[in-house]
């Protein structure tokens, strides 16, 4: 496939920063290009539609082996809207990172694409112009700019999807409204039939907008140029593949099986061809006839490819045939429960422990990613002096806002997890602190909780120091504050749990809100019981010389 891709944009006041956003990828065959524009109206418009591109390019070259171009993007939409909207409510208690969301993807001689909103996708073919996309926007006269779908909008959206052959010669245009709305597709054909490129598009939208200056606003545009379609066969998937029973000995691919590592023998240890040890992760024997338990596996093995991370047992497919399995390598080493098992650790790897459990966090979050299952048993323990530390297993792996109802380990779950609300920064960070928690005292600080029980939070956990007086009390107020049941009182964000783990001066002292008097504030408590008691005596002191 051969593409010339041109594209341009200008804000709608020169000293202003534009809220239209734009990105074009080309290579491995296929071109992604994403355009967006962020609502004026709200509050983080231009950092939606910056985000939003940025999201959905990486998403797309990533995506899924077993799923088609159509599916991808509608799934990527779909996914890429609930996160704006979640953390809409998070942030602002109200939906502020809006905008629209126009795509489109090249691949084996056909487009694929779909929109959200107003920013139009159209086709330029041999002299005709058609509109590929839908305008989600109210058809009546003086509200066309009021949308009736944009992404964050709502908890879920409904993309238009659409998709069609490609022929040498068409021309490809996204848009922003800025451009659509001061070009009729009457004064549009004509440009592209002279092959006009994005600058020359948002040039003449803005002579235009000179001389009606009430149709000014934020221009861009993208244009695709397709001088060679290129080979025009089969989507380019992969089908999942579910193996029957396994066995040692047996021989998968390059691989053959030595043992299992699992109840239910679908996770094995096998020695690869050329002797190196891999952990091989197949799909679960029910998703031969659930396609919810086949779809929930390739995502698990999406969201497991895309981590490329020191941190993190790395993941990998065979690059030939179906998809079997995915591969991950196989560390020599134990468990941090097995080592806990031994001895709690010291104050100073606790640190160090929560230094790497933080940064893994930040990194699945650059992915829009939480690892959803924290804990002891997922943490590798890579030497002795200091210990160095890797995250394993991604089957409780999601998207940072998705709602996984209790999915991970019920000692380990936020308290707000227990009443459906969706997986966060700050569910992290619960079960970060019962992690520390744990590795310094080796108990629950709520205690053991069982799948089939909803817990409550109202008594405070023992102080880490009173069963283990080597803690120094900076690190205690640290994990305190991670496993405060009250969400809003905890660590927001793992950049702020971080530097306290390395300013331990600058930590200051913290109680629960719900804590009695005398953890909040003993001072003032034994002012109060000393007046208490004071009283008591005057009282006592006037009974018995009124009996005289």
């Amino acid at each position: 496939m051969k593409v010339q891709a041109t594209t341009h944009g200008a804000p709608r006041h020169p000293t202003s920063p534009s809220e239209d956003a734009f990105r074009v990828h080309q290579g491995d065959g296929r071109v992604v290009a994403v355009l967006a524009d962020g609502l004026g109206s709200s509050k983080a418009g231009g950092a939606a539609a910056r985000r939003a591109v940025d999201m959905l390019v990486d998403y797309y070259l990533a995506r899924p082996q077993a799923w088609s171009p159509r599916r991808a993007l509608g799934e990527f939409a779909a996914q890429i809207n609930r996160v704006f909207h979640l953390e809409s409510q998070l942030l602002y208690d109200s939906s502020e990172l809006l905008c629209t969301l126009s795509a489109v993807a090249l691949e084996g001689g056909r487009l694929y694409g779909f929109n959200v909103g107003d920013s139009p996708v159209y086709l330029w073919r041999q002299g005709a112009l058609r509109t590929l996309s839908q305008s989600h926007a109210l058809a009546q006269p003086g509200m066309q700019h009021v949308l009736t779908r944009a992404i964050g909008l709502e908890n879920s959206v409904e993309p238009a999807l659409f998709e069609c052959d490609l022929e040498d010669g068409d021309l490809i245009v996204l848009c922003s409204d800025g451009v659509s709305t001061a070009l009729s597709p009457e004064s549009l054909s004509p440009l592209l039939a002279r092959r006009a490129a994005a600058r020359t598009l948002v040039a003449a939208a803005l002579e235009v907008v000179a001389e009606h200056p009430e149709l000014g606003d934020d221009t861009s545009a993208i244009v695709l140029e397709i001088d060679q379609r290129g080979w025009s066969g089969t989507e380019s998937t992969r089908p999942l593949e579910v193996l029957p029973s396994l066995r040692a000995g047996e021989r998968i691919d390059r691989y053959e099986l030595l043992r299992s590592l699992q109840t239910g023998e679908r996770v094995w240890l096998a020695r690869r061809d050329d002797g190196v040890d891999h952990v091989l992760k197949f799909p679960p024997l029910e998703a031969l006839t659930d396609e919810v338990r086949a779809d929930a596996f390739i995502r698990e093995l999406w969201r497991a490819t895309r981590i490329d991370s020191p941190d993190f047992a790395r993941a990998l497919t065979s690059n030939e045939g179906s998809l079997r399995y995915y591969a991950m390598e196989f560390v020599d080493a134990p468990t941090l429960r097995e080592t806990l098992k031994k001895q709690p650790l010291r104050a100073e790897d606790t640190a160090d422990l929560g230094r790497f459990l933080l940064r893994a966090g930040q990194f699945l979050l650059s992915r829009d990613l939480v690892h959803g299952d924290l804990k002891p048993d997922n943490v590798l323990v890579l030497g002795d002096a200091p210990p160095r530390f890797q995250l394993i297993d991604f089957g409780s792996t999601a998207e940072v806002f998705s709602v996984t109802s209790r999915a991970g380990t019920p000692s380990y779950l936020a308290p707000e997890r227990f009443h459906g609300a969706a997986l966060s920064e700050r569910t992290e960070i619960f079960s970060i602190g019962v992690t520390l928690y744990e590795a310094l005292t080796r108990l629950y600080p709520y205690g053991e909780i069982e799948r089939f029980q909803t817990p409550r939070f109202d008594h405070p956990p023992k102080r880490p120091t009173r069963l283990n007086p080597a803690i120094p009390l900076w690190l205690e107020t640290i994990i305190l504050r991670a496993i405060t049941p009250d969400p809003a009182h905890r660590y927001q964000h793992f950049s702020e749990m971080a530097y306290d783990l390395d300013h331990p001066e600058t930590v200051t002292a913290f109680t629960r809100r719900d804590a009695s008097l005398l953890e909040r504030d003993p001072l003032q408590f034994y002012k109060y019981l000393s007046f208490v008691l004071f009283l008591i005596v005057v009282v006592l002191a006037g009974l018995l010389l009124n009996k005289k």
